[in-house]
């Protein structure tokens, strides 16, 4: 009886242990599957495909934003292909009473600044109805006011910055440097200019004076478009166009700025949409790469000569 007992107790035992170790393999595998969907998720949201765009969540009539941040370079978070394209989502939203740029750039590169023009022009035209606005917060200067000429109306903060239509070339000559320490700069081109703002040469004559031509050239193409967007706003002084920047409340009286406003009270008193739907758009882990790799040689040759609307 005894032995019968201490089977049937090792049996049970037995299966105990059986139940318990199908039961830990059980879970494990919960656990390892748990973890994989969650990596999976997190792999998918940040190559951006699963979630929607920026305004897919508002259908009722709405204020548009598409915000313009930082330095504007090719490849950047304030480049003209993410702002084209939040721009084009907002004036095509069915319900958009208005576009509203909120700009807080101090400039960057005349190319991307221009391209922005450009398309803000174009859309514009192909959407007459919906008013486009600017509301600046910190700063629009140089590039980016370049960008926002165009606008029905600009509106700041009194305190805001506003100006610097101008161009600059910036960066350093290390030729005297080496001379004195005896290092030989060993260039070879094929091409009279082709070693033109080398900094490690000396800069002659001519070379100044072709760079000062096409730095004229440029500003002239900036105020162009100043002019063309502000019209007989623009103030009768000589200063508007030499690179000095104003205050908001200054910016009225030089004809640079409408009215001060934030996207707030232009959305609620102007637009008369007090709903605001941001546009900007999000871009995944994935297409800020992408981008990055391809803009890395233009961004290596632009920093070479410095070009920068400020």
């Amino acid at each position: 009886m005894n032995e019968s007992w201490e089977r049937e107790q090792l049996q049970s035992l037995l299966h105990a242990g059986i139940k318990e170790r199908r039961s830990t393999r059980r879970w494990n595998i919960f656990f390892r599957l748990l973890t994989f969907s969650i990596v999976i998720m997190i792999f998918a949201v940040s190559m951006g495909w699963v979630g929607g765009k920026a305004g897919d969540e508002l259908t009722g009539p709405h204020t548009a934003v598409v915000r313009l941040e930082g330095a504007i370079s090719a490849g950047g978070e304030a480049d003209a292909a993410t702002l084209i394209e939040g721009l084009t989502a907002a004036f095509e939203d069915k319900n958009t009473k208005a576009v509203i740029l909120q700009a807080n750039s101090p400039g960057g590169s005349p190319v991307q600044a221009g391209m922005m023009a450009d398309e803000i022009a174009r859309l514009k035209k192909l959407h007459p109805k919906i008013p486009f606005y600017v509301v600046i917060e910190e700063i629009c200067a140089s590039g980016c006011y370049y960008a926002a000429a165009g606008a029905d109306k600009i509106y700041a903060d009194k305190a805001s910055m506003v100006g610097s239509i101008g161009v600059l070339m910036d960066g350093f000559g290390f030729s005297g440097v080496m001379e004195k320490l005896g290092v030989e700069r060993r260039l070879l081109t094929a091409g009279a200019n082709k070693g033109f703002l080398d900094p490690y040469s000396p800069m002659s004559q001519g070379q100044r004076d072709k760079a000062q031509v096409m730095l004229d050239e440029i500003h002239q193409q900036f105020i162009g478009v100043v002019k063309a967007g502000r019209g007989n706003k623009l103030a009768d002084n000589p200063d508007l166009f030499s690179g000095l920047v104003w205050s908001g409340a200054a910016s009225i009286k030089m004809g640079l700025v409408d009215a001060l406003g934030s996207v707030d009270s232009v959305a609620r008193d102007v637009v008369k949409a007090k709903e605001i739907v941001d546009f900007t758009p999000r871009p995944s882990y994935a297409d800020r790469l992408a981008r990055q790799i391809g803009v890395s040689a233009a961004n290596k040759l632009v920093s070479e000569f410095n070009l920068q609307l400020k």
